[in-house]
């Protein structure tokens, strides 16, 4: 194993190190949290993971921030809610990392995605929150966090961040290229990628990325209100009613479709009121539907037809999701377990990475992935001490 240094680190051309992810997501059910060991170029190891839960409480006062139903003082206390409750997750992992690989070091760096209170592309602005100074504090650890906002600044979208990961953990040949990995979180993100470990070296003919639309988000919003169920479980309640297929229609015009990518979007980025006059399955099946034909809608963007599908993300278990989305797409899409990854912890391991990249000044986002002027890097370093 590698040296774990600042020195080891901050090489551009260093060995691999062992980093720790963390992602917060639109859906707001608790922190991810993942090791990898990385150059940031390749991977050499993915460690263990484990998600920890936001109780009742935290959802609560975390969705009264995203919905912008508090103060400031409001939103510092849930950013130091969120914060110590990252620090558990980093403490339960690093136990779980001891005991059951026999690993003794720490990981040289956290990479701390935060989470997102608000993102808005059209006015190249975005919001996270995330106290990178108290967690490095609390873990004894360095800790880079605040990822995007380089990006915005240079006029890009500040979204998708995950692509050069998937780029890095796909350098296989053995696959049918191009390979499309679509993430469904609340909201949908794809990355296509023609070649393997295409734009990891900072040119992006053969890579692009961007957000499809909505996934899981209104589906949740929609079966909370009218089940109680924070979720459709195996997408039963969609499979139970039937798609309203005027106002599908009509959620499919939005203009964000025509969009031409990247592009990206925020969780309350549509209005699907038009189906509050459906009962609770019909509902259910037409918003399903909805986010299955956003995905649709992005082929007519893609440089050349995606060869395969792989999927990762908390919607890859809605069984009436999946069959929908191969059914738009006219395609199989395969969950990411199929190529041996663990589809629950992606996000953070591409934000363990991230940080190593960040660390060795390589770029985090590209042109064809955030719409960047030019491929750049970006975060901010923290070390325990740092006020």
């Amino acid at each position: 194993m590698a040296e774990q240094t600042d020195t080891a680190l901050l090489n551009p051309a260093g060995a691999p190190v062992w980093a720790l992810g963390l992602m917060s997501g639109t859906s707001m059910d608790g922190v991810d949290a993942a090791l990898l060991r990385t150059d940031g170029r390749t991977i050499a190891e993915v460690g263990p993971s484990l998600t920890l839960e936001y109780d009742r409480k935290a959802r609560t006062r975390l969705a009264a921030a995203v919905k912008g139903d508090a103060d400031d003082r409001a939103v510092a206390a849930v950013e130091r809610l969120i914060t110590d409750h990252h620090a558990r997750a980093v403490g339960r992992l690093l136990d779980l990392w001891h005991d059951t690989a026999g690993v003794g070091s720490a990981p040289a760096v956290i990479g701390f995605h935060g989470h997102s209170l608000w993102h808005r592309p059209r006015e190249h602005a975005t919001r996270q929150i995330g106290d990178g100074a108290r967690l490095a504090q609390m873990t004894g650890l360095p800790v880079i966090n605040d990822f995007r906002a380089n990006d915005v600044a240079t006029g890009g979208n500040g979204a998708p961040f995950a692509p050069l990961y998937h780029a890095a953990r796909l350098g296989r040949a053995d696959l049918a290229y191009p390979v499309c990995i679509l993430n469904l979180g609340g909201v949908a993100n794809v990355t296509w990628i023609g070649t393997p470990g295409a734009g990891l070296d900072g040119g992006g003919a053969e890579i692009l990325a961007f957000d499809t639309g909505p996934a899981s988000a209104f589906i949740d919003d929609w079966v909370q209100a009218h089940t109680g169920s924070s979720y459709d479980e195996g997408g039963t309640l969609a499979a139970a009613g039937r798609v309203d297929r005027a106002l599908l229609e009509g959620l499919l015009e939005d203009p964000y479709f025509d969009e031409p990518p990247p592009k990206s979007l925020d969780r309350a980025g549509f209005d699907v009121s038009s189906v509050d006059v459906l009962d609770a399955a019909d509902g259910a099946a037409t918003l399903t539907a909805f986010s299955a034909g956003a995905v649709a809608r992005g082929l007519a963007y893609f440089p050349r037809p995606p060869g395969s599908w792989f999927v990762s993300g908390g919607g890859r278990h809605n069984g009436s999701l999946m069959a929908a989305i191969a059914d738009a797409v006219g395609a199989e899409v395969r969950p990411v377990e199929d190529l041996g990854w663990n589809g629950d912890a992606l996000e953070a391991e591409a934000f363990a990475f991230l940080a190593v990249r960040s660390a060795r000044c390589l770029p985090l986002s590209l042109p064809q992935t955030t719409g960047v002027a030019e491929p750049v890097t970006g975060g901010r370093l923290w070390r325990p001490g740092d006020p």
